[in-house]
Parts: structure tokens; C-alpha cells; sequence
């Protein structure tokens, strides 16, 4: 089993090592004194964790959406600036 120290799981995950030692506290890891270790396993755990799925509920755009039929805003002209 592979241990990483801050700065290699940091660069594993694409975060910055400030963001995991701010975080620690809710992010699985192994702490031994004050040598604090992530294992694969730990690693992979904190991915999917912070993992983000479209939502299905609303699409943004619907698949049967008639563009013809929607209104474009109405613009405003911004207020004057005096000189």
C-alpha cells in the first residue's frame, strides 16, 4: 500500500497542499504523531467525495425546446454617467 505526504497527494489530486492541511479534518487519513500519511485508497476517497453528477431533474435546455418560441430578453439602457 502506497502512503503519499501532503505535497504528493496534493499533486495527485490538483489541489493545492494549503487546501488538504485547511481541510484535514474531514478528509480520510492516517495520522501517526503528527506524520499525517493518505493512501491510495484515501486518495480516491476524497475524489469522490468532492464528485459533481449533472443533475437529471432539470435539464438546462430541453431536448424538445422550440428556440423559435422563446423571447429574448428585454435590454435596458444603462444610467447616464455626468462628466
Amino acid at each position: 500500500m502506497n502512503r503519499h505526504t501532503y505535497p504528493e497527494a496534493a499533486e495527485r489530486l490538483r489541489v493545492s497542499e494549503r487546501w488538504l492541511r485547511r481541510n484535514i479534518s474531514r478528509l480520510p487519513h492516517s495520522k501517526k504523531g503528527r506524520a499525517v500519511t493518505f493512501s491510495d485508497a484515501d486518495l480516491d476517497a476524497i475524489d469522490a467525495m468532492h464528485r459533481v453528477e449533472p443533475s437529471s431533474t432539470s435539464p438546462a435546455v430541453p431536448a424538445t425546446a422550440d428556440f423559435a418560441a422563446l423571447r429574448p430578453l428585454p435590454l435596458r439602457s444603462s444610467p447616464r454617467r455626468s462628466a
